[in-house]
């Protein structure tokens, strides 16, 4: 809308239905959104309105809130999924604080979706081939990239820890600093908008996919969790000797009680599975572990005051705000209800019948049906239109034959 009528306060409409559109662009039956499909009110942010610093002409985006006219946030909204699951956690006195790790690839521009990624052509002429892992080398050539998206990151103020090449062929990660799950969600999705814009200025293409090349590295969005008291800020997970508490053990057994049946919350489409049923450090399952990156639940090595629960089961496709507040609310199930863990594992190990989850989209979205925790956290009006919308992309996948079964099976008597 223009900045006059954005400025007078004129109220932006959205029809419900445009919040289970599924990304081939279609829609579920009408009973999922209200058979009127009618509007809901984009309140915006205004802590969230942003100039956007790549962009030639004076342009602004502002993070809004999807809104009933009635005034109540829409159950349908994930943004708003994640204000609840918030409030929750402060009717008990307490804060979570949350940490994303986003990894992402940058790739040539590819016209032709038959064909397989390829890396940008480096300074040398050649395609990076996958030494250039946690490399402080420039020769990819995507350093004036890189820089463009720092200062981006700047104006915007998303503050960075850290940025890496990670294992992937022109595979990198950032590390976004800890805080307000909420913000830390509306950061995420930001950078995310920001990769894709900056890469097309300089000739790139930024892939968010879980994973786009075979035999590589799929593409992660961990998220690192603890909670601390409103007031003192003291995170709960350590008591006054540094030792864990009784709420970080059911915090981690909410986790484990959750993870089945919200996988398909952190891995929504038909790729996500690529990535964990390859795991190469992406596991799918819901052990927990001190600093082993094969448990999907990971305490990372740390002081009793950054005492915290890594969820490494979302991919870099996940909704940032869905997959937070799915992961919170499961955390917040187990304190509730006193859950406790499994062991802890160690070392090499093999994943025990109930604590493996699905390994396919339709396995998850089964899962899901069947899960009345899901409906008792979310509301059966949004895990219902959540699966009505990822079945017609799995339906769509379906739909089509790949490569694969043309080369190998064609031949077959």
């Amino acid at each position: 809308m223009t900045a006059e009528g954005f400025l007078e306060g004129r109220r932006l409409q959205l029809a419900r239905g445009v919040l289970l559109q599924c990304i081939m662009g279609g829609y579920p039956a009408a009973r999922f959104y209200g058979s009127d499909d009618g509007d809901l009110a984009l309140i915006a942010d205004p802590t969230q309105i942003h100039r956007l610093p790549w962009s030639d002409d004076p342009r602004a985006l502002a993070i809004c809130d999807a809104d009933e006219l009635s005034g109540e946030s829409s159950n349908l909204s994930t943004r708003g999924q994640l204000k609840k699951v918030i409030a929750r956690y402060a009717a008990r006195g307490l804060a979570p604080v949350v940490a994303t790790e986003l990894e992402f690839f940058v790739f040539a521009p590819n016209t032709d979706p038959t064909q397989p990624f390829l890396p940008p052509v480096g300074l040398d002429g050649r395609r990076e081939d996958g030494q250039s892992a946690f490399s402080i080398s420039s020769n990819n050539g995507l350093r004036p990239f890189f820089n463009e998206v720092y200062k981006c990151m700047a104006a915007l103020g998303l503050p960075r820890d850290t940025f890496m090449h990670e294992m992937g062929v022109s595979q990198f990660e950032i590390n976004l600093l800890h805080g307000d799950p909420l913000l830390l969600a509306d950061q995420t999705f930001l950078f995310k908008h920001l990769l894709k814009e900056v890469a097309l200025k300089h000739g790139l293409t930024v892939v968010c996919m879980a994973k786009p090349l075979a035999h590589t590295p799929g593409s992660s969005m961990h998220i690192h969790q603890s909670i601390v008291e409103t007031g003192s800020g003291k995170n709960v997970f350590s008591d006054a000797h540094g030792e864990p508490t009784a709420m970080f053990r059911h915090f981690i057994g909410g986790q484990q009680a959750g993870m089945a049946d919200f996988t398909a919350l952190f891995a929504p489409n038909v790729n996500s599975y690529q990535r964990l049923c390859h795991p190469y450090a992406s596991p799918n399952n819901a052990c927990w572990s001190h600093d082993n990156r094969a448990a999907g639940l990971r305490i990372p090595a740390s002081s009793p005051v950054a005492r915290r629960v890594e969820n490494r089961l979302p991919g870099a496709d996940a909704n940032p705000y869905l997959a937070i507040a799915a992961s919170l609310a499961a955390g917040l199930h187990g304190i509730e209800n006193e859950l406790e863990p499994s062991e802890a594992i160690q070392g090499e190990f093999a994943v025990p019948d109930n604590l493996a989850l699905p390994c396919t989209l339709h396995a998850a979205l089964e899962r899901l049906k069947r899960s009345q925790l899901a409906r008792e956290l979310f509301g059966p009006e949004f895990i219902e239109g959540y699966i009505a919308s990822k079945t017609m992309e799995l339906t769509s996948f379906f739909d089509e034959i790949t490569p694969w079964e043309r080369r190998v099976l064609a031949a077959q008597a």
